[in-house]
């Protein structure tokens, strides 16, 4: 018990630290998926598998969502 209260404080800093890990692998991974589709969608259009207003649709849908998940992050530093 006595080492439980002794070692609270570092336990709360592990947990606080495991959290802003958890998140910012998160906002990693959705950055790298998004990146991944935008650059599957340009090849897509290079390639003549979509047509331009099919691209510019999902690429502005793509350049929003990365946009935001920045916008998070800057939020989240401050």
């Amino acid at each position: 018990m006595i080492f439980d209260l002794l070692a609270a404080p570092l336990t709360g800093l592990t947990w606080i630290a495991e959290q802003v890990h958890d998140r910012v692998m998160e906002e990693v991974d959705q950055k790298t998926v998004l990146s991944r589709e935008l650059l599957n969608l340009q090849m897509a259009f290079d390639l003549g598998a979509i047509d331009e207003e099919s691209f510019e649709i999902r690429e502005e849908a793509l350049l929003l969502a990365l946009q935001a998940i920045e916008e998070d992050a800057e939020n989240d530093q401050n």
